[in-house]
């Protein structure tokens, strides 16, 4: 049986149902979507007793304001500092918290980071739409939250012991940043010049939402012959160059294929860190083998799997 957990007060700049994305289904054009930062959702669920996967409201730049309607919710929030309070004073992230019938939860400056996870035991009572329940805004896929909603949940046995997660372990979210590419697969498409160039440019966030980030650079990147290419497929984390030479790294909500040169891929692991980038930002690109990529991904499933491990015992 489902029951309310908030009432939308207002909705913020962008928050959305979001849970890992849409999958086995770009075949038929439909994008996979699922948070941007995957990593604080994952926590986030396991702060407060989930499985990890479970969806969350993803949480941008400018958060809602929500009443608590049920008598008591374990929540907690994980990634971006978006300044949250419960009753005017400040909300710890990054630990389960118990909040109460009409408690009143806001968000306001962005701290560090653009995107925060709230999740509560149990989950929410999200229609789950082609395997997931993320929503999708440009397809109306899914379910949308509009301010006066009421957000359901499932009931779940509350937590007695709140858990957290230790401060050394917390992420660090920076304006400017470092990730690692894999290069290619167009990366014959590009002068060695180019890519030497790409390796060694600070470039600067123009654009940064769902579906990708916008770069630019002092020196745009200079293609062999053209910057287009018969269609294929898009990876997350794909950069494409287009005949303009700056670069847009595609993320959770890009299309499903695309026909512009792709000169190399950020790594699973570092998706993350650019989730968390503000406009205005800068990235750099590091070299990264598919070897040293499988490493650092799995170096964070063995840190997943220790938390759960915890949350048994």
């Amino acid at each position: 049986m489902q029951l309310p957990l908030f009432q939308v007060l207002k909705k913020g700049l962008l928050t959305t149902f979001q849970d890992k994305g849409r999958y086995g289904y770009q075949q038929f054009g439909v994008v996979t979507g699922g948070a941007m930062d995957v990593d604080s959702l994952r926590l986030a669920n396991l702060l407060v007793g989930n499985t990890i996967d479970e969806v969350c409201l993803e949480i941008s730049m400018l958060g809602p304001t929500l009443q608590v309607l049920a008598d008591e919710v374990v929540i907690s929030i994980c990634g971006a500092n978006l300044s949250p309070t419960v009753n005017n004073k400040p909300l710890p992230q990054w630990q389960s918290v118990r909040v109460y019938k009409d408690d009143i939860i806001t968000f306001g400056r962005p701290i560090n980071g653009v995107r925060s996870y709230l999740a509560v035991s149990g989950g929410f009572f999200v229609d789950e739409v082609l395997g997931s329940k993320s929503y999708y805004q440009k397809a109306n896929l899914g379910t949308s939250i509009e301010e006066g909603d009421q957000l359901m949940g499932l009931p779940s046995t509350v937590k007695k012991r709140m858990t957290g997660l230790a401060h050394s372990t917390q992420p660090l979210y920076k304006k400017d940043i470092t990730v690692r590419v894999i290069l290619g697969p167009h990366e014959n498409e590009f002068s060695n010049e180019s890519i030497e160039h790409f390796f060694k440019e600070s470039y600067k966030v123009m654009q940064a939402d769902r579906m990708g980030y916008r770069l630019n650079s002092n020196t745009p990147l200079k293609h062999n012959s053209k910057a287009d290419i018969a269609s294929d497929a898009i990876p997350l984390g794909g950069i494409q160059v287009p005949s303009s030479g700056q670069p847009i790294i595609l993320m959770a909500d890009r299309q499903t294929t695309g026909g512009y040169t792709r000169i190399g891929t950020v790594i699973t692991a570092d998706i993350p860190k650019v989730a968390q980038v503000p406009p205005g930002g800068t990235i750099r690109f590091e070299e990264c083998t598919i070897e040293q990529a499988h490493i650092a991904y799995q170096e964070k499933e063995d840190f997943i799997r220790i938390l759960q491990k915890r949350r048994r015992d």
